[in-house]
Order: C-alpha cells, then sequence, then structure tokens
C-alpha cells in the first residue's frame, strides 16, 4: 500500500474510531473494529473505491454490527456486568459535539439506552443523529430501504428521549459541581447530598475495585446518599486496597462533570455525575481496570489543574 493510500485511511481514523466508539461503547472495540476495517482498505483494489469516506463508514459500521450480533458480545452483556468504558474530554474518539444530539449520543446514559435497542436501531440512531447522514445514505450504508431507516429512528428516539446531557459542560463548570459534590458527600451528612439529588435520582457501580460480579444498582436518592457517605469516608482498609492515598480530580468525562480517582498518575476510579438542571440526576462509578485503560492513557498526556483533594 502505497503512502497515499495509507494517508487517506489515517484522514479519517478518528472519525471512523468515534463512529465505532458510539456503536459498540468500548474504547478498545472500537481500535480493533477501525483496525479491521484498515485491513479490508488494504486488501482492497482501490480504483473502485470512487468515494473512500463512504466506503470506510460502511465497512467499520456493519463491522461494528458484526461484532453486536456476535454470540460473545450478546452473552457478555446478558450477565449485567456490562457498562460503557469512559473517555476524558478531548478525546477524539468522542467525535463531533456541535449540537445537542451529537452531545447526547456519546453521553454514558445514552450509550447504555442504546443496548435496549437491535443493533440496526442503534446503527441508525449514530449515523443520523450523531453523524448527519441522511435517511437516504443510511439506507445505503445499511442495506435497508429509507422508509425503513426512518421507521428505525422513530422508535430509537422514542427509546432514548430525554435521557442525555445536552447541556456543554466546561471544566470551570465540572469542577465547581464536583468540589461541592466531594464536599457533601465527605460531611459524613445525608442530607448534604440528597440536596444535590433529584427525587428520581438513580445510582450505578461496578464496585470498589471493580470487583462486583454484577453491577450494583442504587434506586433511591437515599440509596445513593448511603452508599456515597461510606465510600467517602478514608480508612485504611481502603486505602491499602487502592495501593495508597489517592487524589481526586475534578474533569469532565463523555460530556458530564466527572470525580476522577488517581493514584500515582493512573486512574484507579471515576464517578460519573448526570445533570438535569441543576441537580445531580445519576451517578455511575467505573473502577474495572478494563474499563478505565485509555482514560488512563489520555490522562497520563495531560497537564492537570489542582486536585481538589490531593491526598484522600
Amino acid at each position: 500500500m502505497d503512502t497515499a493510500t495509507v494517508a487517506r485511511f489515517e484522514a479519517s481514523r478518528n472519525r471512523l474510531a468515534s463512529l465505532a466508539y458510539r456503536l459498540l461503547g468500548s474504547a478498545a472495540d472500537a481500535e480493533d473494529t477501525v483496525q479491521d476495517a484498515f485491513l479490508r482498505w488494504q486488501a482492497a483494489d482501490q480504483e473502485y473505491v470512487e468515494t473512500p469516506e463512504a466506503w470506510l463508514t460502511k465497512i467499520v459500521t456493519n463491522l461494528a454490527l458484526d461484532r453486536l450480533r456476535s454470540a460473545k458480545v450478546r452473552r457478555e452483556r446478558a450477565v449485567g456486568a456490562w457498562m460503557p468504558e469512559p473517555l476524558l474530554d478531548g478525546d477524539p474518539m468522542l467525535g463531533p459535539a456541535d449540537t445537542v444530539e451529537q452531545r447526547e449520543s456519546v453521553t454514558l446514559a445514552v450509550l447504555t439506552l442504546m443496548e435496549r435497542l437491535s443493533p440496526v436501531e442503534r446503527a441508525v440512531y449514530v449515523l443520523y443523529e450523531a453523524f448527519s447522514y441522511s435517511h437516504a445514505e443510511v439506507a445505503e450504508i445499511l442495506g435497508i430501504t429509507e422508509s425503513g431507516s426512518q421507521q428505525h429512528i422513530h422508535r430509537a428516539r422514542r427509546r432514548i428521549a430525554a435521557a442525555g446531557n445536552s447541556a456543554r459542560i466546561d471544566h470551570a463548570s465540572a469542577r465547581r459541581i464536583v468540589e461541592a459534590f466531594v464536599d457533601a458527600a465527605s460531611s459524613g451528612r445525608t442530607e448534604r447530598l440528597l440536596a444535590l439529588l433529584t427525587d428520581d435520582a438513580t445510582g450505578v457501580s461496578d464496585g470498589f475495585g471493580g470487583l462486583a460480579e454484577k453491577l450494583i444498582q442504587y434506586s433511591t436518592p437515599e440509596r445513593i446518599a448511603s452508599a456515597l457517605r461510606g465510600g467517602f469516608k478514608p480508612s485504611l482498609a481502603k486505602r491499602m486496597l487502592a495501593g495508597g492515598s489517592p487524589s481526586i480530580h475534578a474533569v469532565v468525562v463523555n460530556g458530564c462533570p466527572a470525580m476522577l480517582v488517581t493514584l500515582d498518575d493512573r486512574v484507579v476510579g471515576v464517578a460519573i455525575l448526570e445533570i438535569r438542571g441543576d441537580k445531580i440526576a445519576g451517578v455511575r462509578g467505573i473502577a474495572a481496570p478494563d474499563r478505565l485503560g485509555r482514560l488512563t492513557a489520555e490522562w497520563r498526556r495531560r497537564e492537570h489543574a489542582v486536585a481538589p483533594i490531593e491526598s484522600w
């Protein structure tokens, strides 16, 4: 393959990775899918590829759908322990964020809800809402009719309605939210935490150290507050399990304010706060190392502001 052919692929790599990530909810799987697409590109007869961007979009979409339909993926996601892989603000894999639909399509809430969609519904939603393809273009990519694409987007929108975080969250806003949340959680007073949560707030976690066999669900604000009050109380046992005394940083993850827990420049956990109005409607805690690999890599590449808690 000549340099120009490789360059044409590399020019599309970030967009393709963003597409695959939205379809799969996993950065690792997205990277593998893009690499598989590169092998297809390498083997293709370039003379017959009239529009490389369209050709590659179709290949990546269908490779991702094959993964979603595989028995292995269905089995892994059926056991109740699957969560989307979080990405730090500015990661090119997050892709476009100019419109409300683009921002919502990459929140963990929407990525989780997309698990309820069929693979084709998921692909139509991502291509149409996040990448602004027309129904005619979506139909050609997926091998369906234009009216079929319209029906799929209608069903997908109905299931995902009002799940995202449409507001832009900058780092200053994230820091204010996280500082208030950390202060309330570490105070030991449940009522302070409850005042920050919506009446229907929910939470989910993969357990301290990502050790839970199934996701731990918190169905009421009271349960969230109780879990956080206990979790934020430092102890020797917790520090031994973490491997030291971590720092807590305020960041933006998948478009939402988040608390990033780091130790020796390694991310050991993250809590993503989903905002509705001026309150927190959801808390997602992730600590499994296999879900934090790309987040850690991105974190290590950057300069960091002073942490609200330098040593927990």
